[in-house]
């Protein structure tokens, strides 16, 4: 599956991609931030990372910038199964230099855009708590705080770490990227 949004265009991991991945991948301030990275990130871990098989109703994408060039890695978004029987996880990564121009919430939204056709009503988020730019891009795109506090496990951490959760419910998405998204109550 391939996605355009405005400014970036999304689409699967080849194996081929791995250097790509680790030059983005390769810094503690990215990877300490996610629960399911190690620390340090190893070529090994972009090898697998970038071969990771598709499933049609969870898929994941790299993030690429297009540009004369061609198009640059610049992160990975993508849905996956829950941590509930039934809940679907919204998870995203954004490479150090790209911090800060809103390409986080646009990815979101675009994976956001895709869900329900996928037939996800509902989509949770979770952000560790000395992380709160991702609160704040959980938040424009629409989710809403559950109250929700719990220690999760941080490979690159080495441990657990505090972890606040999110959730959407989404009510209609349209083709063109104009998604309406309605609140959970």
């Amino acid at each position: 599956m391939f996605f355009r949004s405005e400014r970036l265009f999304l689409r699967p991991g080849w194996p081929e991609d791995w250097e790509e991945v680790l030059a983005r991948m390769a810094d503690e301030d990215v990877v300490r931030n996610l629960a399911t990275a190690p620390w340090p990130y190893t070529a090994e871990d972009a090898r697998v990372f970038a071969a990771r098989p598709q499933d049609p109703r969870f898929p994941h994408f790299l993030v690429t910038l297009p540009s004369s060039e061609g198009a640059a890695v610049i992160g990975s978004a993508g849905l996956r199964a829950g941590p509930n029987s039934g809940d679907v996880e919204l998870g995203y990564w954004i490479a150090r230099d790209h911090w800060g121009q809103g390409y986080a919430t646009e990815v979101a939204r675009a994976v956001l855009c895709l869900a329900r056709p996928l037939g996800h009503g509902r989509v949770i988020a979770e952000h560790f708590a000395d992380n709160p730019a991702s609160g704040r891009v959980l938040r424009k795109v629409g989710f809403r705080a559950t109250g929700s506090r719990h220690l999760r496990q941080s490979l690159a951490r080495g441990g657990d770490a505090w972890a606040l959760g999110y959730e959407i419910e989404l009510d209609a998405v349209s083709g063109d990227g104009g998604d309406r998204m309605k609140r959970a109550a």
